[in-house]
């Protein structure tokens, strides 16, 4: 049985990578976490700053609930889009985790300086990155008041 968010209806996740296997890895671990989850991918920062302010071909999108983003990406990278979200008024009560390969200090720090949620290193192992996944999952759509 899928969980949902106390509004009766799937979370609504925006995922914010440019690595193809990666958003695999993430649809698999959502179905295996088995929380009722609306993910929606797009491939860099521009992309997602168009899906936020619903521009585009994303005029249509729900708001997210939580927006998965990494760091290293083509075109507008996460830190442009971390301070971009900051500015907006609209966006800045977003939720943002950065889920990302770098365990650099600099990166981490950086990130809190911008006003991520939370920053998590992407494990290379299936069985963890599934653990991380349903981590999210327990914290984010259980235990937090989401806006």
């Amino acid at each position: 049985m899928s969980t949902r968010l106390s509004r009766g209806r799937p979370a609504q996740i925006l995922l914010v990578e440019d690595n193809e296997d990666d958003v695999e890895l993430m649809r698999i671990g959502f179905e295996r976490a088995r929380f009722a989850v609306d993910l929606h991918h797009v491939p860099h920062g521009e992309a997602c700053m168009a899906f936020l302010r619903n521009e585009g071909p994303y005029a249509d999108k729900p708001r997210p609930d939580l927006v998965l983003l990494d760091l290293n990406m083509p075109r507008m990278d996460g830190r442009e889009v971390l301070a971009e979200i900051v500015r907006d008024e609209r966006l800045r009560s977003l939720p943002v985790v950065v889920l990302t390969t770098s365990d650099s200090q600099e990166d981490v720090l950086a990130s809190y300086n911008l006003r991520c949620s939370s920053y998590i290193v992407k494990p290379v192992d299936f069985h963890q990155f599934s653990r991380v996944v349903q981590g999210i999952t327990d914290y984010w759509f259980t235990l937090v008041v989401l806006p």
